[in-house]
């Protein structure tokens, strides 16, 4: 039997073992599927306004004490140069080998007070470097994302999360919070009022509208969401449920879940001996078209991911060496793919072919099938030029959509294919029915789709379209 990560390595490749795992689907916990409906609450965080519940599918790592900023420096990309208290920043680390891990955001709460906020890999490894990087004055501490079937028992967490977005949101906070409310500059912290109770927000904004994250203690929560509903319900507030929102990306170009780059090289090998056999990246699903017996051929880089403006070679962090050594002008990029009407709607109608073809099931708004979902994008000649990572429908642009890696000198309107389904009739993995793969034609697009979007990240200086998910 094995006990950590390395050891079921060692037992089998780490492609055998993510393209097979039985987990299930990804699901996003507590939070009910639908509110109204996923298409009515997609359109309200473009028409109106939406309350986002982000109080249980993330982690919370807590970082204390004077070497917290040291911990941080040391395994980001990005420069903590200028970090002053009241302020948040995406966090993104490498490996020894310059690939990305994961990212999240960092909030920095008190002079030596972080709280990190995002998916597994990140926290994981903060918390791995936090405990065996000699750090004297450091405490860490981690609540865990709520469990995504928790069977009816009761869940807590420490901080409750919420958004209000969308274009009615400013007027929804300055209700609640009983009069005019600066708009701070994009990922400044402040506080507020709402129902009597001083929370704390985070300048922030999707779907290119300002808007505020909202979080305080967790008993509050049910008091704070009431509040929420309640004020916005003259301006068209919609709850978004744990269905639509996720697909809220696809139009802000933000692509949440690429795999952590941890299962080969020596400098990470007592990090994998220190995951756990029940971890993100021993459990997680590897999905798609893409079948490669090189694990390293999954592995980004943070320019191909749109992150290559954050690195900044001004302090020591690990994977410095490597990404020294990468011209960035070789990279893939970040692109949007919009699908073929036609080629997708035979997908979604091999459900009713009798006697088949039957295509991978499109589900809607989402369609990823994994944690990590790589499907080959390939030209006029079947080569693979990049990979379509994160797949669905928006009913605001009325298309489908996938946030996908091309290689660097592919141009904008560009017709590709998607190989969509798994060969061979797809894996064992449980998330998978039989099925048989098809292309779909797709058009290179920009990065974020939404021409709002792209117009207010533009013109408010945002890193392109950052979403917790």
């Amino acid at each position: 039997m094995a006990d950590n990560l390395q050891q079921l390595l060692d037992q089998t490749s780490p492609v055998e073992l993510l393209r097979n795992s039985q987990i299930g689907s990804y699901i996003y916990p507590v939070v009910p599927a639908d509110f109204s409906n996923w298409i009515k609450e997609q359109k309200a965080w473009r028409d109106t306004a939406v309350l986002y519940d982000q109080s249980h599918h993330m982690d919370n790592v807590f970082l204390k004490g004077s070497d917290a900023i040291k911990l941080i420096s040391d395994t980001a990309i990005n420069s903590v140069a200028n970090f002053p208290v009241d302020k948040a920043k995406q966090y993104v680390p490498t490996t020894s080998q310059g690939y990305v891990i994961g990212d999240g955001i960092l909030f920095r709460e008190a002079d030596e007070e972080y709280v990190y906020v995002g998916r597994a890999p990140a926290s994981n490894w903060l918390l791995f470097h936090g405990e065996t990087g000699g750090y004297q004055n450091l405490d860490v501490t981690v609540d865990r994302r709520s469990p995504s079937r928790p069977y009816g028992h009761a869940v807590s967490r420490r901080y409750y999360r919420f958004q209000i977005q969308g274009p009615n949101a400013w007027p929804i906070i300055e209700k609640l919070n009983g009069g005019p409310l600066e708009q701070l500059r994009f990922f400044t912290m402040s506080t507020m009022q709402i129902a009597g109770k001083t929370v704390r927000t985070l300048r922030h904004g999707m779907a290119g509208a300002p808007g505020l994250e909202i979080w305080g203690p967790y008993e509050d929560h049910d008091l704070i969401r009431d509040a929420i509903v309640e004020a916005g319900a003259e301006f068209g507030l919609v709850p978004v449920g744990s269905r639509a929102y996720p697909s809220n990306t696809l139009e802000s170009g933000w692509i949440p879940s690429p795999l952590p780059a941890i299962y080969t090289g020596e400098g990470e090998r007592a990090y994998r001996e220190w995951l756990g056999v029940d971890s993100y990246e021993a459990t997680g699903t590897l999905a798609g078209s893409f079948v490669s017996d090189n694990i390293e051929d999954y592995y980004l880089t943070p320019w191909e991911l749109g992150y290559g403006s954050f690195v900044k070679f001004d302090h020591d962090f690990i994977g410095r060496d490597a990404l020294e050594k990468v011209d960035p002008a070789t990279q893939r990029k970040k692109v949007t793919l919009a699908w073929n009407a036609e080629d997708l709607g035979k997908v979604w109608t091999s459900l009713l072919n009798v006697d088949g073809p039957n295509y991978k099931f499109f589900d809607l708004p989402l369609a990823n099938y994994g944690s990590a979902n790589y499907d080959s994008v390939v030209d006029a000649d079947g080569t693979v030029v990049g990979f379509s990572m994160f797949t669905g429908y928006s009913s605001n642009e009325r298309r489908g959509l996938s946030l996908a890696v091309v290689d660097h000198d592919v141009p904008e309107g560009t017709e590709l294919k998607v190989v969509w389904g798994e060969p061979d009739g797809g894996t064992t993995k449980a998330s998978v029915e039989p099925h048989e793969q098809t292309e779909v034609r797709v058009v290179v697009s920009p990065v974020p789709y939404s021409t709002v979007a792209r117009q207010e990240y533009a013109a408010g200086g945002w890193r392109t379209g950052y979403k917790k998910a």
